[in-house]
């Protein structure tokens, strides 16, 4: 085996610890803020999530100490983007997971060959980001469902997706012909 570079890879702890208590925030918000018929499942989902993040949060910590580290007081930027329908909420989770994601494979590429516990701890993380991520989409696929009460009109049919796109070429060609008078 490889020798570990422990500095870097209390880095990545560190930085994992960061994002899974913003995630315990952001969840916690998304759960506040949900609205509509799917309202209770959905509660009850990001609840979970905030919950999860904690753990995950506190296992990365509990790891960062065990090799010498100090655990931070801080944590990621949470960009709120004021948008707060279902959809919206969870497009924002769906990339927030993506992001936790990449930070687990980047603690994997670091640890990989150098510490077995290490590498079984990033890959059992990596494949529940992963499989969030999964539920998530299938959730995003759900929303469509929500069309029938107009809540989403940016999801209408094909048909209405082609007649917006065709008027958007008409206004181009507009305002391009009148920058060209």
């Amino acid at each position: 085996m490889k020798e570990l570079d422990t500095e870097a890879t209390q880095r990545l702890l560190n930085r994992i610890m960061e994002f899974e208590l913003a995630g315990v925030v952001r969840y916690t918000h998304y759960s506040l803020m949900i609205a509509g018929p799917n309202r209770i499942p959905i509660v009850q989902f990001m609840k979970a999530q905030a919950t999860e993040s904690l753990l995950h949060a506190s296992t990365a910590g509990e790891i960062l100490v065990g090799l010498g580290g100090h655990p931070t007081l801080t944590i990621a930027d949470i960009p709120e983007s004021y948008k707060h329908s279902v959809k919206d909420i969870l497009e924002e989770s769906l990339s927030h997971e993506k992001v936790a994601l990449d930070i687990y494979k980047q603690l994997l590429d670091e640890v990989e060959d150098r510490s077995v516990y290490l590498e079984e701890y990033a890959r059992t993380q990596i494949a529940q980001e992963e499989m969030h991520g999964m539920e998530v989409r299938k959730m995003l696929r759900d929303v469509g469902v929500m069309h029938a009460h107009n809540e989403f009109p940016e999801l209408e049919h094909d048909h209405v997706h082609k007649a917006d796109k065709k008027k958007k070429k008409e206004k181009k060609k507009d305002k391009k012909k009148h920058a060209e008078e």
